[in-house]
């Protein structure tokens, strides 16, 4: 059977500041049965400048498109005791407290705070002193790949185990919000698994479910995926998440998946054993046959049910002797 696929329910900024609104977040994300919560850690001013501009997708989904990255971070920033709040919540509610720190300081705070690994987001994967800092606290890493090479997924990896940091997990990714089905290239999955020999899981950004769930059927060990508590809120990433109830489908579809894909060994399962006799069929007599009788093509056929001689021994039957009488339908024995 397939290993179980971690499940991060990806909060991200969708509390929009708000730690009652997260809060809400785990209650939500652990009754729908994830595995972790995840959040972002950062301080604005050491993250963007103040002239970096809003992406595409975040001016199309904030209430004021004429803001910076700053403007808008700086509304979705959240303290050093939120996330301290926010781990007590989680080990309340029996989640998984996770958080991206997105700059030295907010490492260091989640340091002291305590997570189970590190997620590095796709946008820190070509950032040497952050991630030699990473490196250092010797946790494991998992690591998005989004808008990267090979050769820059490489160089990261290389920074990380120079710091004797051999644990390493990759997230295929594709860092667009939404993305688009044509983009997302889940055969890569396979791709970064033969190329690095490292578990590959996937960090989702398509709209709905099917895409998370394919990854599974592939072989994803992590799936992360954004969700909400509601998909009309003001904010950049709430259009391309989850909604509580889709949040739900996808994990009870992806433990689904994982028990139907089973194992590589092909035979009659424990359910279908007692269909053998009900769905096969047996050699029977096609037409009344007394005792001396030769069985030929004539005289007999193969219809259900199959708890007499198999029809795969057709040729072994044919020529044979009747050494009774077999009427019509009546399973032949030899």
């Amino acid at each position: 059977m397939k290993n179980r696929t971690m499940i991060i329910a990806e909060a991200g900024v969708n509390h929009n500041g708000d730690v009652n609104i997260a809060k809400k977040m785990v209650e939500i994300a652990a009754s729908a049965g994830a595995d972790y919560i995840k959040f972002q850690t950062f301080k604005t001013e050491n993250l963007v400048s103040i002239k970096a501009k809003l992406a595409s997708y975040q001016q199309k989904n904030m209430e004021n498109a004429e803001d910076s990255q700053y403007a808008m971070l700086k509304k979705l920033e959240m303290t050093t005791q939120d996330f301290i709040d926010l781990k007590a919540h989680c080990e309340d509610c029996h989640i998984g407290f996770l958080s991206t720190p997105f700059d030295s300081d907010s490492i260091a705070v989640l340091c002291e705070i305590g997570v189970p690994f590190w997620k590095i987001p796709s946008g820190e994967i070509n950032d040497l002193p952050y991630l030699e800092i990473i490196a250092k606290t010797n946790r494991e890493v998992v690591l998005s790949t989004g808008m990267s090479t090979i050769e820059e997924i490489q160089d990261a990896i290389d920074v990380i185990r120079r710091h004797n940091n051999k644990k390493i997990t990759l997230l295929h990714c594709n860092t667009e919000y939404p993305t688009p089905y044509a983009d997302v290239n889940l055969n890569a999955i396979a791709t970064l698994r033969e190329r690095f020999g490292l578990d590959v899981g996937y960090s989702d950004h398509t709209q709905g479910i099917e895409v998370s769930l394919a990854a599974v059927a592939l072989g994803a060990s992590i799936i992360e995926k954004h969700f909400t508590l509601d998909k009309t809120m003001a904010g950049p990433d709430h259009v391309a998440s989850l909604n509580p109830v889709e949040l739900k489908n996808l994990i009870d579809a992806i433990r689904n998946i994982e028990e139907a894909l089973g194992s590589a060994e092909k035979k009659p399962s424990h359910s279908e054993m007692k269909n053998i006799a009900i769905a096969r069929k047996s050699i029977v007599a096609k037409e009344d046959i007394m005792p001396g009788d030769i069985f030929s093509e004539q005289n007999i056929t193969a219809k259900r049910p199959g708890n007499g001689i198999s029809p795969m021994l057709w040729y072994t039957v044919i020529g044979q002797k009747a050494k009774k009488p077999f009427y019509r339908d009546e399973l032949i024995e030899l």
